[in-house]
């Protein structure tokens, strides 16, 4: 059965802890390279992860971008939401169904 986590600094993610999600804080770029691997290598199926900590590992998460598992999730953080989260969301879902959802277009 695949895991999930949730990733970013320590004041947006350790309430995540109660639910029973295995909870990552992260404090740079590298250590938030390293662990994405780890989790990506490790049975996780479900990554979530702060919209801020996302953009600085952009290029480490399209690494993943195609492939089915671990879907890599952007929450928004104590900072506030960037909407770049509901962007990806929108986009994948875009993807899968072949239109626009919300609008009823085709892209």
């Amino acid at each position: 059965m695949s895991k999930i986590a949730v990733m970013g600094d320590y004041d947006s993610i350790y309430g995540f802890g109660t639910l029973g999600l295995d909870t990552f804080a992260v404090t740079t770029l590298e250590e938030g390279t390293r662990l994405l691997r780890h989790l990506a290598e490790n049975d996780y199926g479900v990554i979530y992860m702060t919209e801020k900590l996302g953009a600085t590992l952009s290029n480490e998460r399209a690494r993943y971008a195609d492939k089915i598992s671990p879907a890599i999730i952007l929450i928004p953080g104590v900072q506030g939401n960037t909407g770049e989260g509901v962007r990806n969301v929108k986009a994948s879902v875009e993807q899968a169904v072949g239109s626009d959802i919300l609008f009823g277009g085709n892209g």
